[in-house]
C-alpha cells in the first residue's frame, strides 16, 4: 500500500488538528472543533493543508483520525438509550460497583451517574459457571418476549453482559441471534468489547460501547461519505486506546476502543521523539483546549493498562470513575486546558477547570461570546500570548475582554489586579498539573524527576518550563509541530491490535495443549485486524497477566512468542518472580502462581527514522524584537526576548526569559532556562548551570 502522502486528524475539546505528511514534508494546521458537525473542521482542515501543500484532496493516500467524541459522549451522558441484559440475580452489578470506597471520609460521596438506569436493566435466566459449563439453559422464550419489550420502548442499543462469558460466549451469542431477529439496533456482547473476568468492569465496557455506538457509527458514515464528496476517496483509519490502527468498520462495531484515541496519539509522537533523540525515559505532557495528560514512556513505549476509567467524580480518586476494561496507553488526564474555566471556590481558594469554554463559545478573548475566564485569558493577561499573531493570525484574541473577564470572576472576589488574579490562575493550574504527574509517577513506582519532559499540543509549551521548574526536571523538549502533536502521532502509529482472553489455571497444571491452541486463536485474531491496513511484517507481543494465589490483582510477564513445551514451565516461574520483584521488591516463595489472563499484540513494522545526538550548549543569536511578559520567578514583568521559531538555525540558543513564538503555539522560556535548538528544529529547554 503506497503511503507517501498521509493525513492525520483529531478532533479535540477545543481545536481539530491536521497534520498531512507530503513524502516527508509536513503542514499543519488547527481549526476550531465544530459541535455540531464534528466532520465539518476536519474538511475545512484538509482544504487548508492540502492549499498550502499543493495537491489535490485526491492525492491523499490514507487517512488517520482520532476523536473525542466517544469520551465527550460519556462523559456528558449524549449517547443512546440503551437496554442491558443480563444473567438473573445480576442485575445490579453496574450500580453496585466494588467495596472501595474511594474517600472514605466523604458523608456526601457522589458516584459517576449510571449511563444504564436500573428499570433498562433486564435479567434473564441461565447460567455458565467460571469454568465455562452451562448450569442452567438460557430462556429463549423469556429473550423472545424480552425484544418485543425493547421495541416498544424505543431503546437505540442494546448491551448483552451474562456471567462468565469470558469462559463460554455461547449464551451472548444465542441472545444476540434471538433479539436481532425483532430488533433493527446494533447489539454489543461483553465477550467480544472485552473478554475478561471482573463483571463490574466487562460490564460497564459493553454498557459505554452499545451507549455510543450508533453516533459512533453515523459519525463515522457521515465522515466517510463526505471525505470522498471532496475528493478524498482514500481508506480511512482510527486510533484506539491503545496506540494502533484500526479499520472504520471495527472502530464502528467497537467504538468503546475509541476512547482516549487522541491521547494516544499524543504518546506515540512523544515515544517516537524519545527514540530519536536516545531517551530511555521520559514523561509526556500534553496539554490541548481542554485537558492535560502526563503520560510515563520506558525503552521508547508508553506505559499501557488494560483498564481505565472515564469521568471520574473526585480528581486523581482511582475508583471516582466509569471503568473501562480495554488495553489503553496509560495516564493520568486532569481538566485542564487552554479553555479550563477559572473560578473561585466558596473557601477563596482559585479553581480552574475540569469545566470547558471548548470552542463555543471558547474563552474571553476569543471575541465569541464567551464571558468567563480560561487558561487562554491568563496567559493573554501574563503577555505569553501575542494577541494579533495566535492559531496563525486566524483568531485574534482580545486584551480588553480577557482582563474584563478575570477582574470579574477572580480578581474583585479575591481583591487582586487582574494581572496578580491571572498569575494565581495560571499557578494554580501548573501546580495542579505537577501534582498530577508526581502522583502517576509514584504509581508506578517512579521518580518524576528522573525523566526528561516532552511537551506538545497547543498549550504545553506555554507551561512546560514552569512545570520543569516544579517537579525539578532540568531538560524539556518542545519537538517541531507540537501544536498538533497528536496527530502527528497518528502519522507514526502501526497498524495494531491486542487480543485478549481470561483463562484461569495455576502454573502447576501448565497445560501446554490447551495454552497454545489459546494463544492461536489470540494470534489470530490480533493479526486479522492488522491485515486489514497493511500486508508487510507483523511484530507479535504476548503477555500473561499473573498473580499468586488468592491476590486480587495481577501483574503483566512478558513471554517468548513461540510455541510452549512443558519445559517451559520453570522459565515462566522465574519470569514471573523476577517481574514480581520489580514492582514488590522481593518475590514470594510457597504460594500456587496463576495464569489469569492471555495478551497478543500484533502491529506491523515501521521503520526507524534518524537519530540525533542532545546539544545542550549553543551559540546566542540574535533576539529580533522583544514584550514585556510576566516572569514568576521575579513576581513582575520582564523584558523578554520574542524569537520566530522559523528563523532558529540549528545550535543557536535563546537565553531565557524568550518566547518561541510558532503558527500553532509559542514556547515560553522562563528565567532560569535556555533554549538550545537540536539539529531536527526541536527545542531543548536545559536549566541553566545544568
Amino acid at each position: 500500500m503506497t503511503q507517501d502522502i498521509r493525513l492525520g486528524a483529531d478532533i479535540g475539546g477545543t481545536f481539530t488538528d491536521i497534520a498531512l505528511d507530503v513524502r516527508g514534508t509536513l503542514f499543519s494546521t488547527k481549526v476550531l472543533t465544530n459541535y455540531s458537525a464534528p466532520e465539518q473542521a476536519i474538511l475545512d482542515g484538509i482544504e487548508i493543508v492540502c492549499r498550502d501543500a499543493g495537491i489535490a484532496p485526491k492525492d491523499i493516500a490514507i487517512v488517520i483520525h482520532g476523536t473525542t467524541l466517544a469520551t465527550n459522549a460519556l462523559i456528558e451522558r449524549r449517547g443512546a438509550r440503551t437496554a442491558l441484559v443480563t444473567t438473573e440475580g445480576f442485575r445490579d452489578v453496574i450500580e453496585m460497583r466494588t467495596e472501595n470506597r474511594f474517600e472514605q471520609y466523604d458523608l456526601s460521596l457522589v458516584l459517576p451517574t449510571l449511563l444504564i438506569p436500573r428499570e433498562d436493566r433486564f435479567p434473564v435466566k441461565g447460567r455458565i459457571d467460571a469454568q465455562g459449563r452451562e448450569l442452567q439453559p438460557l430462556d429463549e422464550a423469556a429473550l423472545e418476549a424480552l425484544a418485543d419489550v425493547i421495541a416498544e420502548r424505543g431503546f437505540g442499543a442494546v448491551a448483552i453482559g451474562f456471567i462468565h462469558s469470558y469462559m463460554n460466549p455461547a449464551h451472548e451469542e444465542r441472545a444476540r441471534e434471538i433479539l436481532s431477529r425483532k430488533l433493527s439496533i446494533p447489539i454489543s456482547i461483553s465477550s467480544e468489547v472485552s473478554p475478561q473476568m471482573r463483571e463490574f468492569e466487562r460490564f460497564n465496557t459493553v454498557c459505554a460501547n452499545a451507549y455510543v455506538r450508533p453516533q459512533m457509527a453515523d459519525y463515522l458514515s457521515r465522515l466517510q461519505v463526505r471525505l470522498k464528496e471532496m475528493g478524498a476517496g482514500c481508506p480511512v483509519f482510527m486510533i484506539h486506546s491503545g496506540g494502533g490502527l484500526i479499520s472504520v468498520e471495527t472502530a464502528s462495531e467497537f467504538p468503546v476502543r475509541l476512547v482516549e484515541s487522541g491521547p494516544a496519539g499524543g504518546a506515540i509522537f512523544a515515544a517516537d521523539i524519545a527514540r530519536r533523540f536516545g531517551l530511555d525515559r521520559v514523561v509526556s505532557y500534553d496539554m490541548g483546549g481542554t485537558t492535560a495528560k502526563i503520560c510515563l514512556i520506558e525503552d521508547y513505549q508508553p506505559h499501557t493498562a488494560r483498564t481505565f476509567e472515564v469521568a471520574r467524580t473526585y480528581r486523581f480518586c482511582k475508583g471516582s470513575g466509569m471503568p473501562i476494561s480495554i488495553p489503553v496507553i496509560e495516564m493520568i488526564e486532569i481538566g485542564a486546558g487552554g479553555g479550563s474555566i477559572a473560578w473561585v471556590d466558596a473557601m477563596g481558594r482559585i479553581q480552574a477547570g475540569p469545566e470547558s469554554a471548548a470552542s463555543e463559545p471558547g474563552p474571553a478573548c476569543y471575541q465569541r461570546g464567551g464571558t468567563r475566564p480560561a487558561i487562554t485569558d491568563a496567559d493573554l493577561v501574563l503577555g505569553k500570548l501575542d494577541p494579533d499573531n495566535f492559531a496563525g493570525g486566524k483568531i485574534k484574541l482580545s486584551v480588553e475582554n480577557a482582563v474584563a473577564a478575570i477582574g470579574r470572576d477572580v480578581g474583585e472576589k479575591l481583591r487582586l489586579a487582574p494581572q496578580a488574579a491571572a498569575f494565581g490562575i495560571v499557578e494554580v493550574v501548573d501546580e495542579n498539573m505537577a501534582n498530577a504527574a508526581r502522583v502517576h509517577a509514584v504509581e508506578n513506582g517512579k521518580n518524576i524527576s528522573d525523566n526528561i519532559m516532552i511537551a506538545f499540543g497547543g498549550a504545553a509549551p506555554l507551561h512546560a518550563a514552569r512545570l520543569c521548574e516544579k517537579l525539578n526536571v532540568d531538560q524539556c523538549l518542545i519537538p517541531q509541530g507540537a501544536g498538533v502533536g497528536s496527530a502527528i502521532g497518528f502519522l507514526k502509529a502501526p497498524f495494531g491490535y491486542e487480543a485478549l482472553a481470561t483463562k484461569i489455571i495455576g502454573l502447576s497444571e501448565f497445560d501446554v495443549c490447551a495454552i497454545n491452541t489459546m494463544l492461536d486463536d489470540l494470534k489470530t485474531t490480533a493479526e486479522g485486524f492488522v491485515r486489514a491496513g497493511t500486508d508487510g511484517e507483523i511484530l507479535r507481543e504476548v503477555t500473561a497477566f499473573m498473580r499468586y494465589a488468592g491476590q486480587g490483582w495481577e501483574i503483566p510477564v512478558p513471554l517468548p512468542d513461540r510455541e510452549f513445551t512443558t519445559a517451559d514451565r520453570g522459565m515462566i516461574e522465574e519470569a514471573f518472580k523476577t517481574r514480581y520483584a520489580q514492582f514488590f521488591g522481593r518475590a514470594v516463595e510457597g504460594p500456587e502462581i496463576q495464569f489469569v489472563t492471555w495478551s497478543v499484540k500484533a502491529q506491523d513494522v515501521r521503520p526507524e527514522g534518524e537519530t540525533f545526538s542532545l546539544e545542550t550548549e549553543g551559540s546566542p543569536g540574535d533576539v529580533p524584537s522583544t514584550r514585556t511578559v510576566f516572569d514568576p520567578a521575579f513576581g513582575a514583568e520582564m523584558k523578554t526576548a520574542i524569537v520566530p521559531r522559523h528563523t532558529l538555525q540549528p545550535g543557536a540558543r535563546v537565553a531565557g526569559p524568550a518566547v518561541i513564538a510558532e503558527r500553532e503555539t509559542s514556547t515560553v522560556v522562563t528565567s532560569p532556562f535556555d533554549a538550545v535548538i537540536q539539529a531536527d528544529g526541536t527545542i531543548l529547554l536545559v536549566r541553566k548551570g545544568r
